[in-house]
């Protein structure tokens, strides 16, 4: 008995027995090419994706990336110009030196420019004058323009030659000992320093304000002369009881020098207030 195709196979004889290997050989073809069909069709949808997936990559990194900022380029804003280098800059220096800073003796040297108050206050302020640790008590001041009336022997005649202006004397007095300081103004510095390299005689002393007369009558007392800028200044100093003074009188050499230093400082700081008031920076 047969059936017809993709019918069961009966085997030999006709007893409508099946044909058991020839149908299991037959499952077996059918299996064989369903997995074939799958393998093959994995593979042919792998090598798609895969393709798929290479152009993409070739469509990013291609052709079309480039091209696209090509016809967006007009739509894009132009780059930053960057400045070229440039050399740092260098600091500039005007060759033209500054002009110094005022001298403080060109004020006291000449009248022209010394124009600050001249006062016995001004030179010699104060109730007392402390150098060191000596402490020296202010006696009597005077201030006049008769130069010759302020001195004793051939001073007077000295500072009247040389045009003296006006002397300012003070006097200040330590245990015993007291000495007189008299100031000489002149126009200049010349005449100021011509006065004391001739100085012969010297200055008298001033008493009063609790400083009895000294050296006068004949007594032995110490004298000096200086100068500076247009300012003569000279120092009589002894013994408020009238002895002479002796080179070991220490004592007494040391109080004339205190005010001979002080004067001289005096003068000096004179020229300094009025030098720092035309570059407006203040003296200490």
């Amino acid at each position: 008995m047969s059936i017809g195709q993709g019918g069961p196979s009966w085997g030999p004889g006709g007893s409508h027995t099946p044909d058991w290997a020839a149908l299991a050989e037959e499952s077996a073809a059918r299996s064989r090419r369903r997995k074939w069909l799958m393998i093959g069709g994995g593979a042919l949808a792998t090598a798609a994706v895969a393709a798929i997936v290479a152009t993409a990559v070739i469509t990013a990194n291609g052709d079309d990336g480039p091209a696209r900022s090509e016809k967006n380029a007009s739509e894009l804003p132009a780059p930053a110009e960057l400045p070229e280098e440039t050399a740092t800059p260098e600091p500039s220096f005007s060759s033209v030196a500054p002009p110094p800073p005022p001298d403080p003796k060109d004020y006291i040297s000449d009248a022209r420019k010394d124009k600050a108050p001249i006062t016995a206050d001004a030179f010699f302020p104060g109730k007392r004058l402390t150098m060191g640790d000596r402490v020296h008590i202010k006696g009597a001041t005077a201030q006049t323009r008769n130069c010759a009336g302020t001195t004793q022997g051939a001073l007077g005649s000295i500072l009247t030659s040389n045009r003296c202006e006006q002397v300012i004397r003070a006097t200040y007095r330590k245990d015993g000992v007291a000495v007189t300081v008299g100031l000489a103004v002149f126009k200049t510095e010349a005449q100021a320093k011509k006065a004391a390299q001739q100085a012969s005689g010297g200055i008298a002393s001033l008493n009063g304000a609790g400083v009895p007369t000294f050296c006068r009558g004949g007594s032995v007392c110490r004298r000096t002369a200086n100068s500076y800028g247009r300012y003569a200044y000279f120092t009589v100093s002894g013994f408020t009881d009238g002895r002479n003074v002796t080179k070991a009188d220490a004592d007494v050499f040391a109080v004339g020098d205190d005010l001979t230093n002080f004067t001289f400082r005096q003068i000096r700081h004179r020229g300094e207030v009025q030098a720092s008031a035309d570059i407006g920076a203040p003296v200490g």
